[in-house]
């Protein structure tokens, strides 16, 4: 989605949309039960189509980019997508049983049996971002298809070709009563998300989030939000200083930093902040000894982002800062590219804009601390972050990170491989998210834990608890075995 101005999508499309949902809610309630052979078959013609297509989807996230490395597309995108499902795939069975649960005293004892049962909720709409336009739809879509849903989805219109190429292939594996794409703009997002579906999953920026509750809320759909914001790293003195920054500016440098999870700022010792700007200059040079020209380092998306991050790197030149591009063959990137070499900013304030928004892109600003505590307090002082991330060896530090600071996930020693992990939920907290998905917990997302609860016809249950008028000796005698310290 765009910017949040109101804008008229055409009836057609409204109507369209909402007939898909209703065609999508009738053919759930007609199947009944979905037993997982319906749900893994599911799961393999997503499979099916990402393998076969997994070229065709790379040029088309490439063209749209205007330069973004077949690996990159590949990796993050398509093979992502097909970790996630095949994980999904692999567990849906065990994640799909009753889960037992102790009977409160002393029913269990009288023969009652509690239990839950997961179910699946009906009908999913994803709304997916343009930073990795297939994963963002793809991943959601394996944890909602093993839990037994039908999905709408509404691709990012930041990358079109991508987007038909998604609409394509999702119309190639289902049946649109399964799973069906609306494209479109700003106001295709808008109807999208007023839509009744039975859950909804938003990934995308903050300040439209606000806008997918508020219009999810007229219907009361649940929303999962996949958000961002500042993630910092921690730099500490037991760390192994060049392991460190080179594993800093791979996440920093992968899909130009155009990532959720992306490292956004840098906290390091004071004393070690010349040696930092070296090795991190040094590392970027190893990785790409030219850029302008190199297939391997991605391009901003768009001309808007481009001119957003531009913005930053001029307010920190007027505010002072050293700003530090690193561009290892002196290129000249002042017109005809989206590119931005990566760029260190020394020492930026609170108020420059670098600080104060999500970067999203190949700017890296450096602050250094004394103490320790200071890095604690600079994280506390700021939103919750989607990702924390801390390296060194220092125990203390380490448990300090993890006990005193509060965002989605952490990292030790490595920036965003946390993601990877599909037996770990993901997602943020506050502003930089709501809820989680990623194997069982993505499963439990999506479905609805249905309490359930058999009582023995062996007995009277109720007149012997005392809970059956007229009440009597054994009513105040069960009331006075509760009543108590």
């Amino acid at each position: 989605m765009n910017a949040p101005q109101q804008v008229a999508v055409s009836p057609d499309t409204e109507i369209k949309m909402q007939d898909a949902l209703k065609a999508q809610q009738a053919s759930y309630i007609k199947e009944g039960y979905v037993s997982a052979e319906t749900r893994i078959d599911r799961i393999n013609r997503a499979i099916d189509v990402l393998v076969r297509h997994a070229d065709r989807i790379s040029d088309a996230i490439d063209k749209d980019f205007a330069g973004r490395p077949h690996q990159i597309n590949l990796m993050t995108d398509v093979a992502a997508s097909i970790g996630s499902m095949k994980h999904c795939r692999k567990h849906l069975k065990k994640w799909m049983k009753a889960e037992k649960r102790p009977s409160t005293f002393p029913l269990g004892l009288l023969g009652g049996r509690s239990r839950i049962h997961y179910q699946p909720k009906g009908v999913v709409g994803i709304v997916a971002p343009w930073n990795f336009p297939v994963a963002m739809i793809f991943q959601p879509l394996a944890g909602a298809l093993a839990a037994g849903n039908r999905a709408m989805i509404k691709p990012s219109e930041f990358t079109p070709e991508t987007s038909k190429v998604v609409a394509e292939i999702i119309a190639e594996a289902f049946d649109p009563t399964e799973v069906t794409t609306f494209s479109g703009g700003p106001e295709v997002g808008q109807a999208f998300t007023s839509l009744p579906f039975d859950h909804m999953i938003f990934t995308g920026a903050t300040n439209i989030a606000r806008h997918v509750l508020t219009a999810a809320a007229r219907n009361l759909v649940p929303v999962t939000l996949e958000l961002g914001g500042k993630s910092p790293v921690v730099l500490s003195r037991s760390a192994d200083l060049e392991q460190a920054i080179e594993r800093i500016m791979v996440g920093k440098t992968l899909n130009a930093g155009q990532i959720c999870l992306a490292p956004d700022y840098l906290l390091v010792p004071e004393e070690q902040l010349e040696e930092v700007i070296r090795v991190a200059t040094e590392t970027v040079a190893n990785m790409y000894p030219s850029l302008l020209s190199n297939e391997q380092y991605t391009s901003v998306v768009n001309e808007r982002h481009h001119t957003r991050l531009s913005s930053y790197i001029a307010d920190a030149e007027q505010r002072g800062c050293r700003v530090i591009p690193i561009n290892p063959a002196n290129e000249d990137f002042s017109a005809g590219t989206h590119k931005i070499p990566p760029t260190l900013v020394i020492a930026p304030e609170n108020e420059a804009l670098c600080m104060e928004e999500e970067i999203f892109g190949p700017l890296l600003p450096i602050r250094t601390y004394s103490q320790f505590d200071e890095t604690i307090d600079h994280i506390n002082n700021g939103p919750r972050p989607l990702a924390a991330y801390y390296f060194g060896s220092d125990k203390n530090e380490e448990e300090a990170i993890l006990h005193r600071t509060t965002s989605g996930g952490v990292c030790i020693n490595d920036v965003i491989f946390h993601i990877a992990q599909e037996d770990m939920p993901f997602g943020g907290i506050g502003p930089s998210g709501m809820g989680s998905y990623h194997g069982i917990e993505g499963f439990k997302t999506f479905s609805h834990a249905k309490s359930v609860y058999n009582q023995t016809v062996k007995f009277n249950v109720g007149k012997l608890g005392g809970i059956l008028p007229p009440y009597g000796k054994a009513t105040d005698k069960n009331i006075k075995s509760q009543i108590k310290r």
